[in-house]
């Protein structure tokens, strides 16, 4: 079974650029990374195997081919279960720490209640990552030292890409267990796509994207049930030119989920999403979507 990389051999995040950009397409993979610092392993109840189940394996490499049609691809090379970027930067649970958390900190949110905080408190909707307290100032200069600079580094491509094409279009890229939680067998659709609903980016392209992927053969299904994290949200600004998409993909569809093994259906994937990249940037880059409009 794979064990997790060491994080003193990788930057905390990375940008894959094409050599010019030319489409108004960013690509963000923020729960794919696999490498764990070695404090926090040696600070966690679970073994390094266990550990690994909240990671988005592989979805980084999924999307890969964004680069080769002309499209920026962010990816975190820290784990979620240490650090998630797709929570607001301070959606802590006071329970964790030894120390009082700044009053300005977010205690009360439904993901702090379901233990996947910025600094998560679980692992796999289950698993419970520490047997101690952790001390205030470590929560606090992870987000100081890898949160900040990573929503930076976003907000740059973002701003780049809307100054350079007029608007921007943001994919932030993940996957699912495929079995729905505390169902044996009852299986998610192949894809969820996420707009918050309809508010973080033209409905004309969440309905491009669900034509897309449903005439490649995926059962795809619209915010239900993941609408979009805070990604989603706090970047999507489509009255301002500036559309945030969520993509969600079935884990079984491309590994096997007990040992987090790539199985024979991740290269096929890998080629669909490439078309499905293609699709989208040539609908968006040649004007078929009038997303520009919703900025006016």
């Amino acid at each position: 079974m794979p064990t997790p990389n060491d994080s003193a051999a990788q930057p905390p995040f990375e940008i894959f650029s094409p050599e010019r950009q030319v489409v108004p397409l960013v690509f963000n993979s923020p729960h794919s990374g696999s490498a764990y610092p070695a404090s926090f392993l040696a600070a966690s109840r679970l073994d390094a195997w266990t550990i690994r189940h909240s990671e988005d394996s592989y979805v980084d490499d999924l999307f890969a081919s964004a680069i080769a049609h002309g499209a920026p691809l962010l990816r975190a090379n820290f784990p979620r279960a240490w650090l998630d970027v797709n929570r607001e930067p301070y959606e802590l649970d006071p329970k964790m720490f030894a120390g009082s958390l700044p009053a300005f900190a977010n205690i009360r949110s439904v993901r702090v209640a379901g233990g996947l905080g910025t600094i998560a408190r679980i692992v796999s909707e289950r698993e419970e990552i520490y047997d101690r307290p952790l001390d205030v100032g470590e929560a606090l200069a992870r987000i100081e030292g890898f949160y900040k600079p990573y929503h930076q580094a976003l907000l740059d491509l973002i701003q780049t890409t809307q100054s350079t094409f007029g608007m921007a279009v943001l994919v932030d890229c993940h996957s699912m267990p495929s079995a729905a939680r505390g169902g044996t067998g009852r299986l998610r659709p192949d894809i969820v796509i996420g707009d918050r609903y309809g508010t973080s980016c033209a409905v004309e392209l969440t309905d491009m994207a669900a034509q897309i992927l449903t005439r490649l053969g995926y059962s795809v299904s619209r915010n239900k049930p993941y609408a979009g994290g805070h990604i989603t949200e706090h970047y999507g600004r489509p009255n301002q030119g500036v559309h945030a998409l969520q993509i969600e993909i079935k884990r079984c569809l491309y590994m096997d989920e007990r040992t987090l093994q790539p199985t024979a259906g991740f290269t096929p994937l890998c080629e669909d999403l490439s078309i499905f990249v293609r699709k989208l940037a040539d609908a968006v880059g040649s004007g078929l979507l009038s997303l520009r409009d919703a900025a006016e």
